[in-house]
C-alpha cells in the first residue's frame, strides 16, 4: 500500500508487479479464513484414480507435497488428511482474495482505479486429489488451466467472461495494446484487448503447453473440446512414443485416454495437423 502511495505522489505512468505466494504449499493462512469453511461439508475428489490408458509418465507422483512432514512418501494420501489439505487450499484462496481486495481498494482510495490496468493471473493450476495426485507438474487440464482476469479503463464488456483460449504469452502484447505501446515484432502471443470489448469474438483454435518427464517431452494442445498430447523422444522430437486424447465434451475430468479408440482417428489426425502447424497455424481466426 505504501508503494502505491509513493507512485501516486510521483504522478507518472507506472508498472507494479504484486506477487502472492498463496494458494501454494504450505497452506498457511490466518485462522479466520479457515473458519470460513466447514470441514464436514468439504468433499474429496470424485476421480481419485489415474486416467485409463494414460501414458505411464503423464503424472508426476505428487512429489512437491511429499517433502512435508506427515505426508506419505508414496501411495494415496489418507482421506482425513486429504480433506484437511483441501480445507487449507480453500482457506488460502480466500486469504489471497482478501489481499487482492485490499490492493483494489487502495487503487480506489488513491483515485487511480479509473486509469490503471489490472491483471490478475496464476502461473498454473492445481490438483487436489484428482487422479490420485496433488500439486502440478504435468500437462493435464487441471495443471495448465489457470486464473486470468483483466480490468482495463474503457473496456466495453466489463465483468463478462470469455470462452476464448488464452495463453501466458498473450499477456505482454495485451498490456502493450492497452497502454498504447508498440509491440516488438518477435512476440508469439496475441493481444487479448479485443476480447475485453467483444468476449465472444472468434479467436485462436488451440492453446499449447509442454512438460517433460524424465528424458522425454509431452507436447499438448487444447481446443476447448479436446486435449491432445504427444510424448516424444527426448533426443528425437520427431519420434512419437505415445499419444493421449481426452474428449472434454464427454469426459471433462479427463478420466480416459480415448486415443486407442478407432472412432477418434479422424480427430487425432486433425489435431496432429494443427500441432504440426504450430502456434501460427492456430491464428487463422484472428487473420480473417
Amino acid at each position: 500500500m505504501q508503494t502505491l502511495g509513493k507512485l501516486k505522489e510521483k504522478d507518472q505512468p507506472f508498472f507494479l508487479a504484486v506477487g502472492f505466494a498463496n494458494p501454494h504449499l504450505p497452506f498457511n493462512s490466518p485462522k479466520k479464513y479457515w473458519d470460513l469453511y466447514d470441514r464436514e461439508k468439504i468433499t474429496l475428489a470424485s476421480n481419485r484414480f489415474h486416467p485409463k490408458n494414460a501414458y505411464e509418465g503423464a503424472l508426476a507422483g505428487s512429489g512437491e507435497i511429499r517433502v512435508y512432514e506427515g505426508i506419505p512418501r508414496n501411495g494415496s494420501i489418507p482421506d482425513d488428511q486429504a480433506l484437511e489439505l483441501r480445507h487449507g487450499y480453500y482457506a488460502a484462496v480466500s486469504f489471497i482474495d482478501a489481499c487482492v481486495g485490499r490492493v483494489l481498494d487502495e487503487l480506489d482510495r488513491l483515485g487511480l482505479a479509473d486509469n490503471t490496468i489490472v491483471v490478475l493471473w496464476g502461473d498454473h493450476g492445481w490438483k487436489l486429489g484428482e487422479h490420485d495426485e496433488w500439486c502440478k507438474h504435468s500437462n493435464v487440464h487441471l495443471d495448465t488451466n489457470s486464473p486470468l482476469l483483466i480490468r482495463a479503463p474503457g473496456q466495453k464488456s466489463a465483468g463478462t467472461p470469455s470462452k476464448a483460449l488464452t495463453e501466458f504469452v498473450d499477456l505482454y502484447p495485451t498490456l502493450c495494446d492497452l497502454a498504447g505501446l508498440e509491440k516488438p515484432a518477435h512476440l508469439e502471443g496475441d493481444s487479448l484487448a479485443p476480447l475485453l470489448n467483444t468476449p465472444d469474438l472468434p479467436w485462436k483454435r488451440a492453446a499449447f503447453s509442454q512438460y517433460p518427464r524424465k528424458h522425454n517431452m509431452g507436447y499438448s494442445l487444447t481446443t476447448g473440446d479436446y486435449r491432445y498430447t504427444v510424448w516424444v523422444d527426448g533426443q528425437d522430437h520427431d519420434k512419437i512414443l505415445f499419444t493421449e486424447l481426452y474428449d472434454h465434451q464427454k469426459d471433462p475430468q479427463e478420466n480416459e485416454n480415448v486415443a486407442p479408440n478407432p472412432a477418434y482417428t479422424e480427430t487425432i489426425n486433425k489435431l496432429e495437423h494443427l500441432r504440426q502447424q504450430g502456434w501460427k497455424g492456430t491464428r487463422q481466426a484472428l487473420a480473417n
